[in-house]
């Protein structure tokens, strides 16, 4: 089960053969057709094949760079480029996944990580909030959490959230499904901040800025 802000979500995992339906504490499986799960990872693969295919990432546009050193920023990285997937961009769910596997190079400091350790899956997160340049380069806030994602078999796959105000983000710059975005991160004054970029595919498999 997911809690999002206090609420509680409906999520479909798929996980080993099996797909659990969770609605608050009740949960039902049924074991799907191994020909159909092999078939559904496929599609997933080949819609985002981006995220792994992709032979170097382009760099941080100009614009943004521009807006960074005009705010007194530096220690540019890249976090993630990722492929939007559905639950990225529902209101319903409100949060941008990171998964710590397709994280690009560290870009927490030891006390930051510790600090974010310190939560739990409930409504007492522990949270900071950062500073976002939106791909429209508007400036806000957005909550960043870490998240334990319970699977079927049992196990856990741990995670980053962007949450809080995920969605009018997600609104304010026309996010969509299958999109592939950019997580940038940089430090004003040692203070953790990020940037989002929208990103367009190109037939030889690079990336252009939207």
């Amino acid at each position: 089960m997911n809690v999002v802000d206090g609420e509680m979500k409906i999520e479909k995992e798929y996980d080993q053969g099996f797909r659990v339906e969770h609605e608050g504490d009740d949960h039902q499986g049924r074991l799907l057709d191994s020909s159909k799960i092999k078939k559904k990872k496929q599609k997933m693969a080949t819609r985002c094949d981006q995220k792994y295919t992709t032979p170097s990432p382009p760099d941080l546009p100009i614009k943004f760079r521009k807006r960074i050193r005009a705010l007194g920023g530096s220690d540019i990285a890249l976090v993630i480029q990722k492929c939007l997937f559905k639950i990225d961009v529902s209101s319903g769910h409100n949060r941008l996944s990171i998964p710590f596997n397709q994280i690009r190079q560290t870009f927490l400091t030891p006390q930051e990580t510790e600090f974010l350790n310190s939560g739990d899956n409930k409504k007492k997160c522990s949270e900071m909030e950062v500073m976002l340049i939106e791909p429209f380069l508007r400036r806000g806030t957005i909550s960043l959490r870490k998240w334990e994602m319970k699977k079927a078999s049992g196990s856990a796959t741990s995670m980053y959230v962007l949450v809080g105000q995920w969605n009018l983000v997600a609104w304010r710059n026309a996010l969509r499904e299958d999109e592939t975005v950019q997580l940038w991160s940089f430090r004003i004054n040692s203070k953790l901040c990020l940037a989002l970029v929208k990103r367009k595919a190109k037939s030889n498999g690079y990336f252009v800025e939207f």
